[in-house]
């Protein structure tokens, strides 16, 4: 039962106690995998890079700061496996941050971030813990609303709470 829609879509993420907030809005495309069971694949804006490099002027004894800032030229792919008892998030694309979230209900689940690499060895991930306190999924018929509430935890360093919501609008 493979259906799909595209639909406008509103992501958000904001940390309760820290001050990270983020905002995606694009178009989505919603594929119906089973009853309630969706997969959304996004195209999310990039990332502006910054590059700040220091170049000393022979006229001036004193560093200078350089700043260029560019947007790399592949997208960003955002793919979420939605259900009513557990969300996977991945974001892959253009050579930088990656990383796979697994969401569920009263479980610790699992983070992983893949860094941009420059050398030849493999690139081991940063593995991190959340714990979802709060899922919250409105699909009749098809998904509208998602809220998830969760805190990140690297071994016993709490990382923050943070709630992702996300809507899409038929």
């Amino acid at each position: 039962m493979l259906t799909h829609h595209r639909k406008p879509v509103c992501l958000s993420i904001i940390s309760t106690d820290l001050p990270i907030w983020s905002v995606v809005e694009t178009a989505g495309t919603l594929y119906q995998k089973d009853t309630d069971r969706f997969h959304l694949l996004l195209t999310a804006p990039p990332l502006i890079t910054c590059e700040v490099e220091s170049v000393l002027s022979p006229e001036d004894a004193s560093p200078q700061s350089k700043s260029k800032a560019y947007a790399p030229s592949s997208p960003r792919i955002l793919w979420l496996e939605i259900s009513p008892y557990r969300v996977i998030m991945t974001m892959q694309g253009n050579a930088q941050v990656s990383y796979r979230h697994f969401w569920e209900q009263g479980v610790y689940g699992i983070s992983r971030y893949w860094l941009p690499n420059e050398s030849l060895q493999s690139n081991d991930p940063i593995r991190l813990r959340n714990f979802t306190s709060s899922l919250a999924l409105n699909a009749h018929p098809l998904p509208e609303h998602l809220r998830l509430e969760y805190e990140l935890w690297a071994e016993k360093i709490q990382l923050g709470r943070y709630i992702l919501n996300l809507e899409i609008k038929h």
